[in-house]
C-alpha cells in the first residue's frame, strides 16, 4: 500500500508544481499567483520533491524482497 501512495502523492505534487511554475511565469492567468516570481521558484522545487517521491514509490525490488 505504501508504494502506490508514494506514486500518487508524487504525481499530484508534480502536477501542482508545474501549475505553480506556469502561473509564476505568467503563462496561466486569472490567479493572484500569476506573474509572481515566488511561485516560479517554489513550483520547480515542488516538482522535484514530487518526482523524488514518485521515483521512490517505483523503486526496484530485490530478489529477496517481499511487497509490503
Amino acid at each position: 500500500m505504501r508504494r502506490p501512495m508514494l506514486i500518487a502523492i508524487g504525481v499530484l505534487l508534480v502536477l501542482i508544481g508545474a501549475l505553480w511554475t506556469l502561473q509564476g511565469l505568467n503563462y496561466v492567468g486569472g490567479s493572484a499567483m500569476s506573474g509572481k516570481t515566488l511561485w516560479a521558484i517554489i513550483g520547480p522545487i515542488v516538482v522535484i520533491v514530487g518526482a523524488v517521491l514518485g521515483w521512490r514509490g517505483l523503486g526496484k525490488r530485490g530478489v529477496g524482497n517481499r511487497p509490503t
